[in-house]
């Protein structure tokens, strides 16, 4: 700690702080305009100018160290003169445009004049400032507005990690330019200009900030619920920011958070119930949907009727809605799309570590001393975890270890790289795990301490052939080596897993051999670091954690053994078994399930066999789709019910760290749209015969049902969030598992099916912002692939798998290995999932020029 004094007042801060830090200690404020706390400092601005007793000349406070002994005044005359100047010269050339600058009263310059009292421009120069710049997607520049500071270019390069941005030119005409090529169009250039000079088009004269009506929420495009303010007007949602140095995210988001938010406004909204196609009252509707299921419910049993909900409905509504089916209907056939990814790691977590999901905090993985990033590509499936793992590497010199397929851009910044064949994820988990044990790097004492069996992990791990895995994985022994060594010598690990992952045909090995790798590493054991599966869409955990799953009730309590409780707990006798979205799709073929209740669940797009989904749901006798966005799917459906959109609505969503959020309503529904939850308690009120929950009533439920939300989120009126309760293994609790390890077959051409970076899900494709960027799906092909079919970058291919063919336009790119083709599932004109078969995310396909 070092000691010095402020304008009279005494600080004690520690070494390595700047004079801005101890000012800020102690309350005093010191005008900055280029300062931006969660980059590096740059000093270009000098409005922070000090002076310092002893030195001839004024020092930046923002970029100048405090030294023990040191006296500063941050406010004198001479001060007030240099700042006036600084001030009088960054407006040389600016324009007078503020009245239609969009940055116009939430300007940093404009308050600045005003709190430095420049009321006069004395300077002139030649104006040298480059044109506009226009042709940049969603984002527009306009140089002769800028001061120079180059937050923008620090937050891409540091935080972000795109490195997108840049400084071209020098002197007076210097300008801040892009390489397109590497930009996310996540916005935080825009966020963090103090001026007008990053513009989003997409907001561009549409409001002035005083018109705005703020409303503080999340946003629920993905698992990471990042912190959010709505900006309304005359009920549209025009525009989403997030706050630095408050919020949990530190004010970045995403391209699906800063631009993804105009399917709200969408032309597409359903506004009004259906029933057979044609415009209804919600009277009518209703007693279609109760009647219908009634006469099935009475003719055949609750096992004709199933639902499938979905990571777009709140904790609240998709408890509710597994209630409403074991409940009012009889029926345990229900299931989600958790199925295929999530639900399938959460249920080994949960049987080796008691987990349901994420060990530890997001930001406990900035502060990692190694991170392993496994099957998983952070910049598409999480942004906000890729912006910990930024942290984690470039400011805390952590050890970043990237396992995948295909070359993403984490690669760049890596120690070490394990380009894997697909199917061998559990070998190549497996083969770390042995190693820190075989170099004495494991963790030993939390190994004695929490593990079981200790002893047949031991056995398990010395069984493994490393050669063998070499072969298997296409690794080689000294990149395994590598790799094993920077997880070992660190003192803190954080392990990332993703999609590629939990997807595969071999997922739950594979889950179970990371379970294994964390154990031994030491990912569990602390605070720092920790065990992170990827969540896909918004909702995911809170959707699991609900019980929408045949084999699960809430709490993920196995429901062969929990249905006693939960019957007595609902004064019902719940049904014996029920079927999983396999077991539904059989029974609608078969036609045995007659009636299919989707809430927010589109199969026809995001399911694996959507083709087939498609044929089956042609056979049903009733389809209620309870939406917002009008599809294919509301246009086979006997029943259209139209919902709410988060920003729409009350409730609680789950990230996939295990923070509990709280929705608020920044706008209405559209037309006679009704909040899920509102459309849920009206019918298991009428199915049921019982009275409508109250939101505070299914939250008090799942929380003492359920077992692992903590008591604080029962009533969070006066919060914002609160986190679950927080992972604390007992003694000889934990279970290492001895997966099966195979060597995954040879075939010539694979496809693997992953996420757009620039869609969300099926929701986004409805916003005109993000179909700027990504309109439609691609196939990324490499080049030697693209030569031997005869395709061109911008070319279609057809591509035939196990459950049928898809076409797309082709991308053509080394980031995926010779043999190996990368596919979205975001976009319905591609459809990839009608050639997936269920259970796996990458299989052998044929592929031709189309």
């Amino acid at each position: 700690m070092i000691n010095l004094k402020i304008d009279g007042k005494d600080v004690q801060i520690a070494s390595g702080a700047t004079i801005l830090d101890a000012a800020e200690k102690v309350g005093i404020q010191i005008p900055t305009l280029c300062y931006l706390k969660k980059v590096s400092p740059t000093g270009a601005c000098r409005i922070c100018a000090v002076e310092v007793e002893g030195a001839d000349k004024t020092m930046t406070a923002c970029n100048t160290r405090a030294v023990d002994g040191m006296v500063v005044t941050t406010q004198s005359e001479r001060l007030a003169k240099i700042r006036r100047q600084i001030v009088e010269l960054l407006l040389v050339n600016h324009p007078l445009d503020c009245p239609v600058c969009d940055a116009g009263g939430e300007c940093d310059l404009q308050d600045i004049c005003y709190s430095q009292d420049v009321v006069r421009q004395p300077f002139e120069a030649e104006d040298v400032n480059a044109a506009t710049i226009d042709h940049w997607p969603l984002i527009q520049q306009v140089p002769n507005r800028c001061i120079m500071c180059e937050k923008c270019v620090k937050t891409c390069h540091e935080t972000i990690g795109a490195s997108a941005l840049f400084v071209n030119e020098k002197g007076d005409k210097a300008f801040i330019d892009k390489d397109l090529a590497k930009c996310d169009f996540c916005g935080n250039c825009i966020q963090v200009c103090p001026t007008g000079t990053m513009i989003s088009k997409p907001f561009k004269f549409k409001a002035r900030p005083w018109e705005l009506r703020k409303t503080p929420s999340v946003c629920t495009l993905c698992a990471a619920q990042c912190q959010v303010d709505m900006h309304s007007k005359q009920g549209k949602v025009l525009r989403v920011t997030s706050e630095d140095g408050t919020t949990l995210n530190d004010g970045n988001l995403c391209v699906g958070g800063f631009f993804g938010h105009d399917y709200l406004n969408s032309t597409e909204r359903l506004t009004a119930p259906l029933v057979d196609q044609q415009p209804s009252s919600w009277e009518t509707a209703l007693d279609k949907v109760v009647a219908e299921f009634s006469r099935l419910r009475d003719e055949q049993g609750g096992q004709a009727l199933a639902g499938l909900a979905s990571p777009h409905l709140t904790n609240e509504e998709n408890y509710l809605f597994q209630k409403l089916f074991r409940v009012a209907l009889g029926s345990n056939n229900i299931d989600s799309e958790a199925r295929f990814s999530n639900l399938r790691a959460a249920r080994v977590l949960q049987a080796q570590l008691q987990l349901d999901g994420a060990s530890n905090r997001l930001d406990r993985v900035g502060q990692a001393e190694a991170v392993l990033v496994f099957g998983a590509d952070l910049r598409a499936e999480s942004p906000a975890l890729n912006w910990q793992v930024q942290n984690a590497a470039r400011k805390h010199d952590s050890r970043l270890v990237i396992a995948n397929q295909r070359r993403s851009r984490l690669v760049a910044q890596a120690e070490s790289f394990l380009q894997y064949r697909a199917g061998s994820e559990a070998y190549l988990a497996g083969a770390l795990a042995k190693l820190l044990v075989d170099k004495r790097q494991a963790d030993l004492d939390f190994l004695d301490r929490y593990v079981a069996n200790r002893d047949e992990l031991n056995a398990y791990l010395d069984t493994l052939d490393l050669d063998a895995a070499c072969a298997a994985t296409g690794v080689s022994r000294a990149q395994l080596e590598e790799a094993a060594d920077h997880l070992g010598q660190a003192a803190s690990v954080a392990i990332i897993f993703g999609r590629d992952v939990m997807g595969s045909a071999n997922a739950e090995a594979a889950v179970a051999a990371l379970a294994n790798l964390a154990l031994v590493s030491g990912a569990l054991h602390g605070d720092i670091g920790g065990l992170f599966p990827i969540g896909g869409k918004g909702n995911m955990q809170g959707l699991i954690d609900a019980g929408v799953a045949a084999d699960f009730l809430p709490g993920l309590q196995d429901y062969a053994t929990g249905r006693e409780k939960f019957s007595a707990a609902w004064h019902v006798t719940l049904p014996e078994s029920g079927a999983d979205s396999a077991g539904i799709l059989k029974g609608i073929e078969k036609g045995t399930i007659r009636a299919l209740f989707l809430a927010g669940s589109n199969p026809l797009v995001t399911f694996p066999e959507s083709g087939r989904w498609r044929k089956a749901l042609e056979k049903l006798e009733v389809l209620v789709v309870q939406d917002i966005l009008a599809n294919d799917l509301t246009r086979m459906a006997k029943i259209v019910l139209p919902a709410a959109a988060s920003a729409e609505k009350r409730g609680t969503m789950t990230a996939l760290d295990q923070r509990v959020n709280k929705l608020r309503i920044a706008v209405e529904p559209p037309g006679h749209a009704r909040p899920d939850l509102a459309i849920l308690c009206e019918l298991f009120a009428r199915l049921s015969g019982k009275p409508e929950p109250s939101e505070q009533t299914l939250r008090r439920e799942m929380m003492e049902l359920g077992g692992h939300y903590a008591e604080v989120c029962q009533n969070l009126e006066q919060r914002s969030f609160c986190w679950k309760k927080p992972y604390a293994p007992t003694d000889r609790s934990l279970l290492a598992a001895t997966p099966e390890l195979t060597t995954p077959a040879a075939a010539d051409l694979q496809l693997l099916v992953g996420k757009c970076p620039f869609q969300f899900g099926t929701t986004t494709t409805y916003s005109a912002a993000n179909n700027e960027l990504a309109p439609a799906g691609l196939m990324i092909v490499n080049p030697a692939d693209a030569d031997r079919l005869g395709v061109a970058d911008g070319g279609r291919l057809q591509v035939t798998g196990p459950a049928g063919t898809a076409s797309g336009k082709v991308m053509v790119h080394a980031m995926v290995p010779p043999g190996l083709i990368a596919a979205s599932d975001n976009f319905t004109d591609m459809n990839i999932q009608q050639i997936m078969p269920s259970g796996s995310n990458c299989v052998p396909v044929t592929a031709v020029k189309a």
